[in-house]
């Protein structure tokens, strides 16, 4: 772990790590925004970084320059680890940009963190483009080499091949290191690409404390969801084709009973890996 710069070590048992990486796996910024969300409510306590001097272009992700108290800082692309607890529960978060360069390097990283705290289990949050209209509920796809998780969740080990993200590379760091995993996505409206989805991060942050058996009040993430559908509405009722082809969404969404299948979700997820190679 020469990359990952400890302010302290907490003591905590058996944590839970949830992890997310802004830019490709993060579609309507849904996985970065629910893993601030849990990290403001339930680990609020930076205790390490992980340094991004060999892991980034920085003519690409420039560092960003502030100015604090009449003084000049620079903020650079750190991978923030922070701690705190929830019902009893250990929890850690880790969230950075997905890095540019020495994947492998960086998930040792993360690993040794992992394996620095023996944590219990690594999830992982992502959010992708789908077909899926933004008035109905999030579908979240879960997926997961842990038995009692897969029962639960009716959730099962990924048979993706194709081009994957630091998520990706991630898992497979864990399973080398026999450390327990969890894959949650969340299916953002492809009509909708550019807009942040609070949609999709409340129904990441819901299966998260499902997972952790934890309470949550969201009220602010309720609150903005129904703006941003309010919103989206708006701008869908102004083009004729657009409507239509909500409504063929809708009717499709609602045919499935409200939750599209496993298969169906598997799919959105391959087509989106392969569809968007490079972000």
């Amino acid at each position: 772990m020469e990359h990952v710069r400890w302010a302290s070590h907490p003591a905590l048992r058996r944590p839970v790590i949830i992890a997310a990486f802004e830019g490709w796996n993060d579609a309507g910024d849904a996985a970065s925004s629910a893993a601030r969300w849990l990290r403001d409510r339930w680990a609020p306590r930076l205790f390490a970084e992980i340094d991004p001097e060999d892991f980034f272009d920085f003519t690409a992700t420039r560092p960003q320059v502030r100015l604090e108290d009449g003084e000049r800082r620079i903020d650079w692309p750190l991978t923030d680890v922070s701690a705190g607890a929830v019902d009893g529960r250990d929890v850690v978060v880790l969230i950075g940009s997905e890095p540019q360069l020495r994947w492998r390097t960086f998930c040792d990283q993360v690993v040794g963190i992992a394996r620095e705290l023996d944590a219990e289990l690594v999830v992982t949050l992502g959010a992708l483009l789908a077909e899926v209209p933004h008035t109905r509920p999030t579908s979240v796809l879960t997926s997961s080499d842990d038995e009692t998780l897969a029962q639960r969740f009716e959730a099962r080990p990924s048979q993706y091949e194709g081009p994957t993200g630091i998520v990706g590379v991630l898992h497979d760091a864990c399973r080398q290191a026999d450390i327990r995993t969890a894959s949650l996505w969340a299916a953002v409206s492809a009509y909708v690409p550019g807009a942040p989805s609070p949609k999709a991060a409340l129904a990441l942050v819901e299966r998260v404390a499902e997972i952790l058996d934890a309470r949550i009040v969201a009220t602010d993430l309720e609150i903005a969801c129904a703006s941003y559908e309010r919103q989206v509405s708006e701008v869908v009722a102004d083009d004729e084709e657009m409507t239509e082809y909500l409504l063929r969404l809708e009717e499709r969404y609602d045919e499935e009973d409200g939750v599209p299948s496993p298969a169906a979700l598997v799919e959105e997820v391959e087509r989106f890996l392969r569809d968007h190679p490079n972000g």
